[in-house]
């Protein structure tokens, strides 16, 4: 008979990967199987173009990973992890050549608003600036789990948080405020007009203020990389080509954790229609490519940020993110873009660039977007295409199909809109647990949802350690 182990881990995306590292220095005996050859779901890097340059497939740019509670615990330098900053985190471009900016200064973002705009966005922020580790803490968690850090901090952040970004923005006179905050609102993947819309774009800003928004050098990979490194050095074993599709498939363990959809959950713990109801969201259209030079961005700012919004009006960006929530062809869609090259010379070989850019799309469309991409960039960048060496192509069939968690393409593991920011993957206490008892959910499908942090995981992982030191007693 095989030893029992003490957790088994299904899907090594950073989650995974986090519950399995807590799990094991924690002295569990942890095991880690991933379907695919390589690990990193979300946060990997290849060679998708040509020869020499590395992109990353999905999430570029770490907010969210620089600030976790959960990864600041961890001495990922020590296993290869290093931060890159651009000089500028975001730049929010207009077609005139101007551009708002959010920076790592509360008063170069204010500025770059105008006069009428700064002092508002400096009231807006200034209750918040210093005390990022309490808020992350307090809100990169399922909310009715614990008491907050930092109540009071906590109550006066929630009072605008709940809010859907298109009533803060009424605060602001000026369309380079309020584009670049429905901007950064965009990144949940959801009509703005949603409840807790403005929270994010605040985190977003916040998160920028307090840490940047740094690139890993190498690529994302080595965010995975690294935390594979610290589960091996305490005992933990990591398996790849390994795709589990009943959980008699597993060796016998006390725990199974899932890094997976809700729906793959159900399917291979036997669990019936435990999540019928789960939503999934848009997709996202992306592309990545090889170019011969830097992005020529009309707008100077553009020029030195590592991510770089196309939107550019409030309007517009809500437009394109309705469109993909009721199922329509994109347009004109709102594009997150990245330049990772710009800061990290392994990227591409000399002289040349690696660029990143997504546009939302509805879930499971299969149509191709890259000419209304495209005239996008060259509306902020002309002569953009003139560079372009490579390009390599993904809808939401390619993106469900390089990554089994995003059903239709969702990259989010489930509708965002609403209260399902907060609501993950089902109203229930912990989400983390299932109708098993010995099988618990640890993905972006739990709170706090969609991003590369670790969060999830954290908290899974948590849930795991009570449940089994409980059965030690």
């Amino acid at each position: 008979m095989p030893t029992m182990l003490d957790a088994v881990v299904i899907g090594a995306g950073p989650n995974g990967l986090t519950a399995a590292v807590e799990l094991a220095r924690r002295g569990m005996s942890v095991a880690l199987f991933e379907a695919r050859d390589t690990i990193g779901g979300g946060a990997r890097t290849e060679e998708l173009t040509l020869p020499g340059f590395r992109h990353d497939p999905c999430s570029a740019v770490h907010p969210l990973a620089v600030g976790s509670p959960a990864f600041r615990a961890m001495p990922l330098q020590r296993y290869g992890l290093e931060w890159l900053h651009p000089d500028l985190p975001m730049a929010h471009p207009f077609p005139d050549g101007t551009a708002a900016v959010l920076a790592r200064s509360v008063g170069e973002t204010a500025m770059s608003f105008g006069p009428h705009d700064a002092g508002t966005y400096r009231r807006l922020v200034a209750p918040f600036i210093g005390k990022w580790d309490a808020m992350a803490h307090d809100f990169l968690r399922t909310q009715w789990l614990g008491l907050p850090q930092d109540p009071v901090t906590y109550a006066r952040f929630g009072l605008v948080a709940m809010q859907p970004v298109t009533l803060l923005n009424r605060r602001f006179q000026g369309e380079k405020a309020r584009g670049l905050l429905a901007g950064l609102a965009a990144h949940a993947i959801a009509p703005l007009r949603g409840f807790g819309t403005s929270g994010l774009a605040l985190m977003f800003a916040l998160a920028a203020h307090a840490n940047g928004w740094p690139v890993p050098r190498g690529g994302s990979q080595a965010i995975s990389d690294a935390l594979a490194g610290l589960l091996r050095a305490h005992g933990g074993a990591v398996h790849t080509d390994f795709e589990v599709k009943r959980l008699d498939d597993l060796p016998p363990a006390r725990a199974y954790v899932f890094d997976t959809s809700p729906t793959a959950l159900a399917r291979i713990a036997g669990l019936g229609n435990a999540y019928r109801g789960v939503t999934y969201g848009p997709s996202v259209f992306k592309i990545d490519y090889a170019l011969s030079g830097p992005v020529p961005w009309t707008a100077k700012a553009a020029q030195r940020a590592g991510t770089v919004h196309i939107g550019p009006t409030s309007g517009e960006i809500s437009a394109a993110l309705n469109a993909a929530a009721e199922g329509r062809d994109p347009s004109v869609p709102f594009l997150i873009t990245a330049q990772p090259s710009l800061i990290d010379p392994t990227r591409a070989p000399e002289g040349k660039h690696t660029f990143w850019a997504y546009g939302h799309v509805p879930n499971g469309w299969e149509g191709d977007a890259t000419e209304a991409v495209e005239r996008q960039i060259e509306r902020f960048a002309p002569g953009f295409r003139d560079l372009v060496l490579a390009r390599a192509v993904a809808g939401p069939p390619q993106l469900a199909a390089r990554n089994a968690n995003y059903v239709g393409g969702d990259t989010a593991t489930g509708s965002a809109a609403g209260l399902r920011l907060l609501i993950r993957p089902k109203l229930t206490r912990v989400p983390y647990e299932t109708a098993h008892p010995a099988v618990f959910l640890c993905s972006q499908a739990t709170p706090p949802g969609p991003g590369v942090h670790g969060m999830s995981g954290h908290y899974a992982a948590k849930a795991v350690w009570r449940r089994l030191r409980g059965g030690r007693r």
